[in-house]
């Protein structure tokens, strides 16, 4: 009985593992044609979504190291889709603020991402996909993720 429910945790994080990747991969695809890698675009889509975002905190948002943020904010500044702001109250603290032509450059292309990833999705009924969030949830909350 202990070797049956082993197995079929193994079998549910391969299967896990491997939805993930090609949906990532399906994903990411239609970003990197917008000219913008995973993770400029998500940096992005939280400054559209939430405004403007301390950059020591970007990281934890999007789940990347915050050594990578400074770089993937100075090829987004270059490209002018943001920019760094001071704290006027407190000078240790620096904000990303997406610009006009970032809001442009984000609504562009966002609906589009947004229809794609709902196509990948559309297997699963709305109370499927509800039950499914449930459930990754429930196996997230052990490990420390949500």
């Amino acid at each position: 009985m202990e070797n049956e429910a082993i197995s079929q945790s193994l079998k549910l994080f391969i299967v896990l593992s491997r939805a993930y990747k090609a949906i990532n991969e399906h994903v990411n695809k239609g970003i990197q044609a917008s000219g913008l890698n995973p993770t400029e675009f998500a940096v992005l889509e939280l400054l559209y979504h939430k405004g403007d975002q301390p950059m020591q905190q970007i990281g934890g948002k999007i789940l990347l190291a915050s050594g990578s943020i400074t770089y993937v904010v100075d090829k987004l500044e270059q490209k002018g889709l943001l920019k760094r702001i001071a704290c006027p109250k407190d000078r240790r603290v620096t904000y990303a603020q997406i610009t006009d032509d970032g809001k442009n450059f984000i609504e562009g292309i966002f609906p589009e991402h947004a229809e794609s990833i709902h196509k990948l999705m559309s297997s699963l009924t709305v109370d499927e996909k509800s039950e499914a969030i449930e459930l990754l949830k429930k196996l997230g909350l052990p490990a420390g993720k949500f």
